[in-house]
């Protein structure tokens, strides 16, 4: 069965709560410590994580959840790994931003261990590295519980500070402030992968 197939079946067994050795699919795996371990989280409507295919999480994300879903989906996740190394980035809302992003921002490539580092972002299509942020875990602004924490002070726009958790193996949503002298805005929300 192509792989294709295999998300469909996922979904179709997801939504319809019928376990997947029903429709011919595999069970899923059981840990030793407490167990089943998901394949595929469904938050409902089409909006799945999938834990073995980060392109059909990040589709999810961008194409198929909504503001609530998402929002959902970041307070449900722990902190997990910080991200290291290059990852490519997708605004996933406002859908505005998700039609200009492309052009100016494509991800971003982190100088992390496990307790942290800095990063530079990729900036236009030619994948520029600028704009440094620290990279280091911290409480969220939306629920005070862990997060990986992107701070801009160093950078030329200091008022802005992103925050992520690991939401699938290897994918990272999060959100996008801009920290005001009086109040803080989300601008906009984006995944990495």
């Amino acid at each position: 069965m192509t792989a294709y197939r295999m998300r469909l079946l996922n979904t179709l067994v997801l939504t319809l709560g019928l376990p997947s050795v029903f429709l011919g699919g595999t069970s899923p795996t059981v840990s030793a410590d407490s167990g089943v371990t998901e394949t595929a989280r469904d938050y409902g409507d089409g909006c799945v994580l999938y834990s073995d295919d980060k392109t059909a999480t990040i589709d999810s994300l961008r194409l198929h959840c909504s503001a609530e879903q998402q929002d959902a989906i970041f307070h449900d996740a722990p902190l997990g790994a910080v991200p290291m190394g290059t990852t490519d980035g997708w605004v996933t809302r406002p859908p505005v931003m998700q039609t200009i992003a492309p052009a100016l921002w494509i991800g971003k490539t982190f100088y992390t261990g496990p307790e942290g580092g800095y990063l530079l972002n990729k900036l236009t299509g030619a994948g520029i590295e600028s704009w440094p942020a620290d990279v280091y875990a911290g409480p969220a602004l939306t629920d005070g519980q862990p997060t990986w924490v992107l701070d801009y002070t160093p950078s030329p726009t200091p008022q802005v500070y992103d925050e992520i958790r690991e939401v699938a193996p290897g994918v990272w949503f999060g959100y996008s402030w801009w920290r005001g002298e009086f109040q803080t805005t989300l601008l906009l929300t984006f995944a990495l992968a």
